[in-house]
């Protein structure tokens, strides 16, 4: 019988090859993703600033008038509906006004009208110069003037009228009215603002007693916390009004940056900005 013996190097070569192959058998390679999911970035938006510029190319108006055939104090004795009859001259109530500002703020479609302030609340519009109204008991301090279609007022010293009203038996005069001192009158913005309309945003108020100055008294508005300070008495635009509640607050102060007394030289009032 014969014996094939295989010399121990090859031996020790075969086992080694087999030992090696065993290994790389078992070797998995680490998993690589086909792809990487990766998250599209987040769009930025930017949030433009609030900001206020004159409002310009209105017609002037300047011979415009509001008469009001009254003395300055008018009493009634009851409580209710008072009659007010205005006269109107060089103005045309219920007419559009003409040019490019009609387009480019909120406008009424009833035309020009006037603006009836009680005591520096909400104005009322008024198309016709005669109407009545509720006055409750009291003593009132009342402002009416003339207004554009798109609600700036009319600014001349005939375009309004001031009265102070003396209602119901033994009123109290609960603001403490002088009709002579610096007063400010708080008029737009007013109510919700939507589309074209929110973009640009009257803001206009009426000074009585006073003049705007650099050097004298001034109006500081707030606009959503950002402050202004108006030294001229010409209306303004606002821009940049976020979609949600806006806080206009309107003060008067004098050349040094305080508060001008008054009952009604402080007044904040909300709007609606809607898409």
């Amino acid at each position: 019988m014969k014996l094939y013996i295989k010399p121990l190097y090859l031996t020790c070569l075969g086992a080694c090859i087999a030992f090696t192959a065993c290994k790389q058998e078992k070797k998995t390679p680490a998993e690589t993703p086909a792809s990487v999911a990766t998250e599209a970035p987040v769009p930025v938006k930017t949030v433009a600033p609030i900001t206020i510029e004159e409002l310009k190319d209105s017609p002037a108006y300047a011979d415009a008038e509001l008469v009001l055939d009254t003395p300055k104090e008018i009493v009634q004795k009851t409580a209710g509906a008072m009659d007010f009859a205005f006269a109107i001259k060089n103005y045309e109530l219920g007419a559009l006004t003409a040019g490019p500002n009609v387009e480019k703020l909120a406008n009424s479609g009833k035309g020009q009208h006037i603006h009836f302030i009680l005591n520096n609340q909400p104005y009322s519009a008024h198309y016709e110069p005669t109407f009545k109204k509720e006055i409750p008991a009291g003593v009132h301090h009342l402002v009416a003037f003339l207004s554009r279609s798109f609600h700036e007022s009319v600014k001349n010293e005939n375009s309004v009228v001031v009265r102070k009203l003396v209602v119901g038996e033994n009123p109290a005069d609960t603001h403490q009215l002088d009709m002579e001192a610096p007063t400010l009158i708080y008029s737009r913005p007013k109510g919700t603002y939507a589309g074209k309309d929110a973009k640009e945003v009257l803001l206009d108020f009426f000074v009585l007693n006073t003049k705007l100055a650099e050097d004298g008294h001034k109006v500081l508005a707030t606009i959503n916390g950002k402050k202004f300070t108006i030294a001229k008495w010409v209306p303004h635009v606002i821009k940049g009004l976020p979609v949600g509640e806006a806080t206009i607050e309107l003060q008067l102060i004098d050349a040094q940056g305080a508060a001008v007394p008054g009952p009604f030289n402080h007044v904040t009032r909300t709007v609606v900005i809607k898409e």
